[in-house]
């Protein structure tokens, strides 16, 4: 996929948060690749919304629209 978008630390601070007392490297790197999979899935179908309205600016309701179903 190239470089990462998404630091490793970024990825640690997320499983903490989420409960995890202590982060294997391995999971935090499994952590960061589904995060930038799914992101930009999440990007890409914003950019279509966006597209499809006439614009080229992906705005905060495009990309929740996006998220629908995948987050909250």
């Amino acid at each position: 996929m190239g470089d990462p978008e998404i630091g490793l630390a970024a990825a640690y601070r997320i499983i903490k948060k989420g409960g995890g007392a202590r982060v294997g490297d391995d999971a935090a790197e499994e952590l960061r690749v589904a995060m930038e999979e799914i992101g930009l899935q999440i990007a890409r179908q914003a950019a279509e919304l966006a597209s499809h309205a006439g614009r080229k600016t992906v705005k905060a309701s495009d990309v929740k629209l996006a998220t629908k179903g995948i987050v909250r």
